[in-house]
């Protein structure tokens, strides 16, 4: 009897799009300079267990890796291609390894009123599984994605917010 392996490429992929606004009561310069400023803390301040490694490319390329709990999954590693576009305060997030790999996902922030500013975030991740899930499956997919995220950009919020007050407050 002949029996059939299917190969990991043999995994059909589909994406989960998702996206959500964040508001900050800090300029739009000051978040987007300050958001695309990796540094090895980043997952704690997202309320993440984990390292992160920065290696910047050039002045608008960067190279992430993410090393963190996973759960019941044990230590998964992330390596991210982060390509910066200055002048338009956006950037993106594309996914080079991992079981989410080729995911992306695109963040812009925009200036709203004197000392507020908005990130617009649009993401589509990933997935690799032996047939796509239903609509059904995929909404609620995208609805705990958006709640994940959305939670880590909450948390960033307020360290930005800090992190603002108190350079403000040192110049006054």
């Amino acid at each position: 009897m002949p029996i059939c392996i299917r190969k990991s490429s043999d995994m059909s992929p589909y994406s989960v799009y998702y996206h959500f606004s964040q508001r900050f009561n800090v300029p739009a310069k000051y978040a987007f300079e300050w958001a695309i400023d990796y540094r090895p803390g980043d997952l704690a301040l997202m309320g993440e267990e984990g390292r992160r490694s920065v290696k910047a490319l050039s002045d608008d390329i960067v190279v992430l890796t993410d090393l963190f709990h996973g759960g019941g999954k044990g230590w998964i590693t992330k390596k991210k291609l982060i390509r910066i576009y200055r002048e338009r305060l956006y950037w993106t997030s594309t996914h080079l390894t991992g079981s989410n790999r080729h995911s992306q996902f695109l963040y812009q922030i925009s200036q709203e009123g004197n000392d507020m500013s908005r990130l617009d975030f649009i993401g589509s991740q990933v997935f690799y599984d032996e047939e796509e899930p239903s609509t059904q499956r995929i909404r609620s997919m995208a609805r705990t994605l958006t709640k994940e995220d959305s939670l880590a950009w909450m948390r960033l919020a307020r360290a930005m917010e800090k992190d603002f007050s108190a350079s403000h407050h040192r110049r006054t």
